[in-house]
């Protein structure tokens, strides 16, 4: 089985930042990989405007596994409120997190393109504010 892969075209204050692509890791977490997978190829279903909370399961799903870890930059990983609360949101990560492991699910990687995760890191400040409004400007599978 091959692993999917699926694209992020980042945005800073309406400007084109690149594309950043991601391999899910369908094979270890098939569960968690489709519902970003979906996500990347149908958007927001649940509001239409990139606020939406809802999985494709429902309301919230179950951890499907903690095999994979938080080794390091590029890790994509389910963000969630608690065991079993896995929704809609993500994140990547940029820096090694074990102390996420056992907490996110990891269920994919970047694969081209760390270098706009990076961009849109710089953006950032330790309050959570942004200095520019980062946006997904299209998605899909590739």
């Amino acid at each position: 089985m091959v692993n999917p892969t699926v694209f992020f075209d980042i945005a800073a204050d309406g400007k084109p930042l690149g594309r950043v692509s991601f391999e899910l890791f369908a094979d270890k977490v098939p569960k968690t990989a489709e519902n970003f997978r979906s996500m990347c190829q149908g958007g927001d279903f649940t509001h239409h405007n990139g606020t939406g909370g809802r999985s494709i399961y429902g309301e919230k799903f179950e951890d499907e596994n903690f095999i994979l870890k938080h080794t390091g930059p590029g890790i994509l990983s389910m963000a969630n409120a608690g065991p079993n609360t896995n929704g809609y949101q993500v994140f990547i990560c940029t820096t090694k997190t074990e102390w996420l492991d056992g907490k996110h699910v990891v269920f994919g990687k970047v694969k081209e393109g760390m270098n706009i995760v990076e961009a849109m890191e710089r953006f950032g400040s330790r309050n959570g504010k942004t200095s520019k409004k980062i946006t997904i400007s299209d998605c899909g599978q590739l």
